[in-house]
């Protein structure tokens, strides 16, 4: 048996996240005893199966700090630590190890460094020419006023190197801005605090696969939830159905120069908001991701298999790929570059793939369950067909939204969501849905010509939607967080009430939007196919499905 390598788990982190994780170190030590090495894992995690005792040669149940896998180094006289595919605690380890003379394999920590501090990483941007998010790195409450009276509110909070969206939040003015200051620098202390302008765009969002000089791109996906909702919790799907072929090219050609820039190995995970087709970078993650297990499954490309290659010395191009995005061809498929793709001459599977979230609510009653950019679900479901609405609506059913055919719809959204509500709204009453609406929702209906009783808020007493609910005639709540604290607490008194009641509740006008498309399918659902992803992959679309395909996109 050849060298050992040692590859670092996530750790007992929190709920919901992990699992992508466990999947790459699994899927990663595979990789390795296929190259001939000797892989140790060290993870102090119970509950994966990276910790079960048959998947590594040896399993080390210690603290993923810098003492425990520095000893364990020594003691196993190991070529290198592999800390790319357990998320953001191997990464946070790796600068500290290259000190201590430990070999990093793969990505170097100076190019981990470059994505993850805020100075380094717009440095990168700027001589790639790429754009980003207006914004800065601050360390002071009174550097965070500055910035974000600098760019101009709203403005996105967060602390840097940190996982799942924890203690981030979209702000509106300086008063909140300073109480969310607090709670994101106790997040991670000593480290910086990231002030950007927030985009409201689509959001996009690419793993990368790389050897040094060759970047494949598997797919992109598209987040049917607009940015500012975290990734982990948005609906996300493959292919993108709400881009232009030009800004998908610049997507994959944005991945690849950071990959070729940065001298990736192995996996690198990027983020993007597009605002009227013009693309933003929003962050890069030199690691594995959630949605690497997605990807790799409905694409056929073995991502953790090749960059675990690639970060043991081997070339994509000697495994059979190449640079650009990955486009399937009968049972095959080839890396084709943007210029290519936007010529429209290579098209894309015709199979969709839909991601959604899974929640828990139910179980942890003090969650308020709107949505953010702080991440709340605790797994994930796939939905896949031929036809975009057929995979969003398998996805939503497998991630538990029990929309009933029959009963009223009650529309209560932010300001900035009212706009949106009204093309909601009237796909709903088009199909004979009854609808009602709280004050100034119920405004915007009716100036638009569209019907719905109206309903007071639950401070302006009876009749209000918080009654409504627990009549039991409701068949879906669609309630969008707003700024005002006195709103958030009473939407999240209603929020709860749905959960309670069992009514389908939506937190984004994004979500309520795609849930409209599936109706015909809540209505019906014999109209869908029922196969295996295997089968889905081998077997011909009908014709029917080849002609929607361009059209959902």
């Amino acid at each position: 048996m050849g060298s050992t390598v040692i590859v670092l788990g996530s750790g007992p982190i929190r709920i919901g996240q992990g699992i992508e994780f466990d999947y790459s170190c699994v899927h990663c030590v595979w990789a390795l005893r296929q190259l001939g090495h000797r892989a140790v894992i060290i993870n102090n995690n119970p509950e994966t199966v990276s910790t079960d005792f048959d998947t590594a040669d040896a399993l080390y149940f210690e603290p993923l700090t810098l003492e425990s896998v520095f000893d364990i180094f020594r003691h196993e006289k190991a070529e290198g630590v592999v800390v790319q595919f357990g998320g953001q605690t191997g990464i946070n380890l790796a600068h500290q190890l290259e000190e201590l003379g430990v070999p990093i394999l793969g990505t170097s920590p100076r190019a981990i460094t470059e994505t993850e501090d805020r100075g380094k990483f717009d440095a990168l941007l700027g001589r790639l020419g790429l754009a980003r998010p207006a914004g800065s790195a601050v360390r002071s409450y009174e550097d965070a006023y500055e910035a974000a009276e600098k760019v101009g509110y709203p403005v996105l909070v967060r602390p840097s190197f940190v996982l799942g969206g924890r203690a981030m939040d979209i702000v509106f003015d300086a008063q909140s801005l300073k109480s969310y200051y607090s709670e994101a620098e106790a997040a991670n202390p000593g480290q910086p605090v990231l002030v950007d302008k927030y985009l409201e765009g689509s959001e996009v969002e690419i793993d990368v696969v790389a050897d040094g000089e060759t970047a494949l791109v598997p797919g992109i996906m598209e987040h049917i939830e607009r940015a500012g909702v975290h990734s982990g919790d948005s609906i996300a799907v493959y292919p993108p159905v709400g881009l232009n072929r030009i800004v998908e090219g610049e997507i994959v050609s944005i991945g690849v120069s950071i990959a070729k820039e940065l001298s990736v190995k192995g996996l690198m995970n990027i983020q993007f908001v597009v605002q009227n087709d013009k693309v933003s970078v929003i962050e890069v993650n030199p690691r594995a991701s959630r949605t690497v297990p997605y990807l790799s499954k409905v694409t056929g490309v073995p991502m953790v298999k090749l960059a675990t290659a690639a970060l043991m010395g081997h070339s994509l191009s000697e495994m059979g790929y190449g640079t650009g995005l990955w486009c399937r061809e009968g049972k095959g498929g080839r890396a084709i570059d943007a210029t290519e793709y936007a010529r429209g001459t290579v098209n894309q599977s015709p199979l969709f793939a839909v991601k959604a979230p899974v929640f828990s609510f139910q179980k942890l009653s003090k969650v308020e369950p709107s949505l953010g950019p702080e991440m709340k679900s605790t797994g994930e479901v796939l939905g896949l067909d031929f036809q975009f609405e057929a995979a969003l609506y398998k996805a939503l059913v497998a991630s538990g939204v029990t929309f009933k055919s029959k009963g009223q719809v009650i529309i209560s959204v932010a300001d900035g969501d009212k706009p949106a509500a009204v093309r909601v709204a009237r796909e709903f009453s088009n199909r004979g849905y009854s609808l009602a609406a709280t004050g100034g929702t119920h405004d915007v209906l009716s100036a638009a010509g569209i019907t719905a009783e109206r309903l007071n808020k639950i401070k302006e007493g009876s009749p209000n939607l918080l009654e409504r609910l627990f009549e039991g005639r409701v068949s879906l709540m669609i309630n969008t967080p707003g700024p005002a604290a006195s709103a958030t607490v009473d939407a999240g008194r209603i929020r709860r009430a749905c959960i309670e009641t069992g009514v389908a509740c939506v937190t984004s006008i994004d979500t309520a939007w795609a849930l409209a498309q599936t109706l015909d399918l809540f209505e019906d659902p014999s109209k869908t196919s029922c196969l295996s992803l295997s089968e889905y992959l081998e077997r011909e679309p009908s014709r029917e499905a080849m002609e929607a395909a361009p059209t959902a996109r």
